[in-house]
């Protein structure tokens, strides 16, 4: 056994907030040990689980005319099918929850009528005591359909009315602007491909259900289930512990949850339904399609003078999901700037989020008409854009809380060696290969949320900390411990925290950078209020060495509560418990965000990039990529690599790699597998670094954190999209860039 130090030692130990720990479930997750929804059955009480599979729609719009089940039915095994001709019809009341994630629109209805609406639509779910029958049956269901030509086409569909952002008089300060440039940029639909597909568990206990499902909000299938089935939210529980994987796709609760739900009730016994690879293409969303026009006007300075943001994105024909694409908004100082955002309703499955939302996707655009604007001004890029940064935030006119992007620039080029560029496109070979490097900025929100936790001191003087957040990857439970055991003043191995029950004090959705800084913040005020109320027992306690101690000279160290003056003069938790006859103390405590806004708060990102293009196959290989980040205090370095390389590396795919093929006759996708949907492997990532400047944010967040997950990702694919251009001297507007495309620039 590894012996502990004493813990009246009067030197400081090393804090847990801000040392690289490995992860508290690193080793369940490695050893197979961490169980994910599909992995729950008897051993969690879960008796009689029967299989679900799904049978999709094979037109992209219409009407179902006939489905014959007969011979699905004779399978052995299979217990029933159930479909829009014999389903029940459920109440589906409005989700009314207020932090609802569900866009505007009506949600799709799980077998409650015969349209389809896209090609993929679940139209009957196949249940049977094996996944191998249940599977075989589903491939014998014979569906026919009044079929018609979907709507899919981005750029000729009518769209909504725009929404419309000005400041400014964009028009004719762009007409009278010595420099202007006007360039189209496309952004194909990209898939989330998380290692763990979707999956459900859902059984009833008379009118009592509970679910084990992948979800990044243990709420939303807690309302969204109540509200389908017209039940109280308190009748309903959901368990996720362990998420492989989500990137912002089980940030809601799709059709597939409700159909195991149904299907559950109907033969009262636990139901099990896991989407296969194909299906997570057609029915859990995707980051959307986007035709971004942009036109700048300049000074030959550089100075930007106008700016024009003309953008259409697709979205469902029964919801509409918008993405924020506010980047341009903030990021540089432009006197007149007007974006127009027109969505586009098609025959699709909804949209969602996707890591970086929406302002990855502006800064595709945004970035890279920089990078044009410098070339077209023979300015260097990063001194083009030093010379547009704002004092203040241009859109809301308020102070920044802490903006260190100047700085992201210069750790940047020091260390990744920005002189070695050279300004004139195409001019660097090694042999067949062409070299270029560039760069990109970024920005996302540093939003906070409220959130609660409850915290309880054992005799033993380890402690459990619980909220109903999620931990999609990023290390919650690690991070949060970190906080934890600060706080309390005790190491961390006797900190351990929990999530994942919607029975748990309330957490908001995990997304949009802002975990960290929500519950992190209700657990640093949940822990402070505990460590508190046991110094509050000990001075009041005449048997305690700390009996009449100014409660605020009170400290803890290791779980050594001691005067200020005097390390000696103290006790453990362990003794106070004991001597109070306590088995326990406990504290609740939360996050609430203030009600006015002073500043503006934004992590920030520069993403340098370094590629070889083949001259003459226009392969691209990127050889280096480093991205330094402003992002408040870092909790964890080891868990923010984690964060960083995995973001850089999903940016990386949206470049070079990733995008939906779609068959423009029915909506199918052509390439909904992992064999033909590219996505980066190792040998796509030989060399990537991340770098965090020191930026603690008190306005963002108690704990200073302004959050990590969605920045890292923000300015990646127009850092390489700039560094092909400095390679080859070929600007490639369309997402990803494809040797083909390359090729045909020439």
């Amino acid at each position: 056994m590894t012996p502990q130090p004493d813990p009246r030692s009067a030197r400081q130990p090393q804090a847990a907030v801000g040392s690289p720990r490995s992860r508290v479930d690193g080793r369940l997750k490695v050893t197979g040990q961490a169980r994910f929804a599909a992995d729950h059955g008897p051993a969690d009480g879960i008796d009689g689980i029967v299989h679900a599979v799904l049978v999709d729609a094979t037109v992209g719009r219409g009407r179902i005319t006939g489905i014959n089940t007969r011979t699905a039915l004779a399978v052995p095994d299979v217990l029933t099918v159930i479909h829009h001709g014999n389903a029940p019809r459920l109440p589906y009341r409005d989700n009314t929850f207020p932090d609802s994630i569900h866009p505007p629109g009506e949600r799709l209805r799980a077998f409650q009528d015969d349209r389809v609406r896209f090609f993929g639509q679940p139209v009957a779910v196949v249940v049977a005591t094996t996944p191998e029958a249940a599977r075989h049956a589903a491939r014998l269901i014979e569906v026919t359909y009044d079929a018609e030509p979907p709507r899919l086409d981005l750029t000729t569909a009518p769209a909504h009315e725009p929404d419309v952002y000005a400041r400014g008089d964009a028009a004719a300060a762009l007409a009278a602007a010595p420099v202007r440039l006007e360039m189209t940029y496309r952004m194909a639909r990209n898939h989330h491909n998380a290692m763990e597909p979707h999956a459900i568990v859902a059984r009833w206990d008379r009118d009592r259900l509970t679910v084990w499902e992948k979800t990044q909000w243990v709420a939303d299938p807690r309302n969204e289930l109540a509200a389908v089935f017209g039940i109280p939210q308190a009748a309903v529980r959901c368990y996720s512990r362990f998420v492989g994987g989500a990137f912002g796709n089980s940030g809601r609760t799709w059709v597939h949850s409700v159909a195991a739900a149904l299907a559950a009730r109907e033969l009262r016994r636990p139901v099990k339904l896991v989407l296969s690879r194909r299906q997570l293409y057609f029915g859990v969303g995707f980051r959307p399609a986007y035709e971004y026009g942009v036109r700048l006007g300049s000074e030959r300075d550089g100075r930007l003078t106008a700016v024009v943001h003309d953008v259409r994105g697709e979205t469902s024909g029964y919801e509409r999901h918008s993405d924020d694409l506010a980047l341009g908004r903030m990021l540089y100082d432009t006197p007149n700037f007007r974006q127009e955002v027109r969505l586009v309703p098609l025959d699709i499955n909804t949209p969602t989020w996707m890591r970086g939302p929406g302002w990855s996707t502006t800064a595709t655009a945004l970035e890279t008409s920089l990078d044009e604007l410098a070339h077209e001004l023979g300015i260097d890029p990063i001194e083009l854009r030093i010379r547009n940064e704002p004092a203040d935030d241009p859109a809301t006119g308020q102070p920044f809380s802490t903006r260190r992007l100047h700085e992201c620039y210069t750790t940047g080029m020091r260390e990744f060696g920005w002189h070695r560029r050279s300004p004139r496109p195409g001019t660097v070979r090694e042999g067949d290969w062409l070299i270029g490097m560039g760069m990109a900025a970024g920005a996302y929100p540093a939003e906070s949320a409220p959130a609660q936790a409850h915290a309880r001191l054992g005799a033993d003087g380890t402690v459990v900390v619980r909220s109903a957040s999620s931990d999609m990857g990023p290390g919650t439970t690690t991070s949060m411990a970190q906080v934890a055991a600060d706080a309390l003043g005790l190491p961390m191995w006797s900190v351990q925290f929990q999530l994942g029950d919607s029975t748990m004090p309330p957490a908001p959705v995990h997304a949009l950078a802002w975990t960290m800084a929500s519950v992190g913040s209700a657990v640093q005020a949940t822990c402070d209020r505990l460590r508190r109320k046991a110094i509050a027992l000990a001075v009041g306690d005449e048997r305690s060495p700390l009996h009449g101690a100014p409660v605020d000279e009170v400290l803890v160290r290791r779980g050594w509560l001691h005067t200020r003056e005097d390390p000696r003069r103290g006790e453990t938790y362990q003794q106070l418990l004991a001597r109070n006859g306590r088995t326990h103390l406990e504290a609740v405590g939360g996050y609430e965000p203030p009600e006015e806004i002073r500043y503006s708060m934004y992590a920030y990102s520069a993403v340098f990039a370094e590629v070889a293009v083949d001259a003459r196959l226009g392969i691209v290989r990127v050889r280096r990529m480093l991205g330094v980040f402003d992002a408040g205090r870092i909790v964890n370095p080891k868990l923010a690599d984690s964060q960083a390389l995995g973001g850089m590396i999903g940016g990386l795919g949206q470049a070079l790699l990733e995008h939906t093929v779609t068959d423009p006759r029915d909506g199918r996708i052509m390439n909904a597998n992992l064999a033909d949907y590219l996505v980066p492997t190792n040998a796509d990532t030989t060399d990537i670094r991340a770098i965090y400047v020191d930026s603690v944010d008190n306005e963002a967040a108690p704990i200073g954190v302004k959050g990590l997950g969605e920045v890292v990702q923000v300015g990646v694919a127009p850092a390489i999209v700039n560094a092909v251009f400095n390679a080859t001297g070929r600007r490639v507007r369309d997402l990803p860039i494809t040797p083909e495309a390359l090729l045909t620039h020439q």
